[in-house]
């Protein structure tokens, strides 16, 4: 069984369309899928604020989060999320290291997610996840993520102190010009595999991202990197920072590009649940 997971409560949005990009994701899936996502979190407006004042103003949605992350992985179900921002792995990826311990976390993203409130420039807590989950900083919301099982995918645009950390944790990059599917097979070493997905990872252009920048993967690459993981490989996926511009066709492409980028792992989870 699917369990869609949808956050919809401000976990540090700065721009106005992350909530809805959640949302109509969902939408996109229930509708493919014949699923029925659950929301977490109550909508609020975005604000331009420092991780210090972001972070306790979404503990609420992070902790809703990860009750419902955890009840699916113990239900023995496939868990879904569509989140509005990165920020929201502050919940999701504690609980994927705690429940399966030796899966490796694809994080599928434009950028390193490594800073710490040590090393940030901008304070935006999106830039600090993947780091808090590896354990370099107490977020609150646990950690428990090995550095040697993340695999940033796509990842270019990474500040100079960010990548310094990122090789003496050792955790492994694969550039977009690297990234395919054998690339990515033969580094995640047959091992169960938890997906990430931030939008900013594509060339810009393909779905709407607020922090968007050249030189990414392609739609197409992207998902023949999903569809060479074996089924039985996937624990969970999770997608975010699809920024609704409110333009009907290029949100409409955007959602689009979306569901055929995951459909190889909805798919697989599918088939796995029918054969139970």
């Amino acid at each position: 069984m699917i369990d869609l997971i949808v956050s919809q409560g401000r976990v540090a949005d700065r721009a106005g369309g992350m909530i809805d990009g959640a949302a109509l994701t969902a939408a996109a899936l229930e509708d493919q899928y014949g699923l029925k996502g659950t929301s977490v979190g109550t909508p609020s407006p975005p604000t331009k604020d420092d991780w210090s004042e972001s972070l306790p103003q979404a503990n609420e949605t992070l902790n809703g989060l990860s009750d419902a992350l955890r009840a699916s992985f113990r239900a023995g179900n496939f868990p879904v999320i569509s989140a509005n921002t990165c920020s929201a792995s502050l919940a999701s990826l504690p609980v994927v290291a705690q429940e399966n311990p030796d899966a490796v976390v694809l994080y599928i993203d434009g950028h390193g997610d490594f800073n710490t409130p040590a090393t940030t420039d901008t304070g935006y807590l999106g830039g600090m996840v993947l780091s808090a989950a590896c354990g370099y900083w107490d977020s609150g919301h646990g950690s428990g993520l090995r550095p040697e099982n993340a695999i940033l995918v796509g990842a270019r645009d990474i500040d100079e102190a960010e990548r310094e950390v990122l090789g003496q944790a050792g955790v492994r990059i694969i550039s977009p010009e690297e990234a395919t599917g054998d690339a990515v097979l033969a580094a995640i070493n047959g091992a169960k595999v938890w997906i990430h997905i931030d939008w900013d990872v594509l060339e810009p252009g393909y779905v709407p991202a607020d922090y968007a920048v050249p030189g990414g993967l392609l739609p197409a690459q992207l998902r023949e990197i999903l569809q060479a993981i074996k089924p039985e490989q996937f624990v969970g996926i999770e997608v975010a920072e699809f920024n609704v511009t409110g333009e009907s066709a290029t949100d409409g492409a955007g959602v689009a590009t979306i569901v055929s980028i995951v459909s190889p792992v909805l798919e697989s989870a599918l088939v796995s649940a029918a054969g139970r």
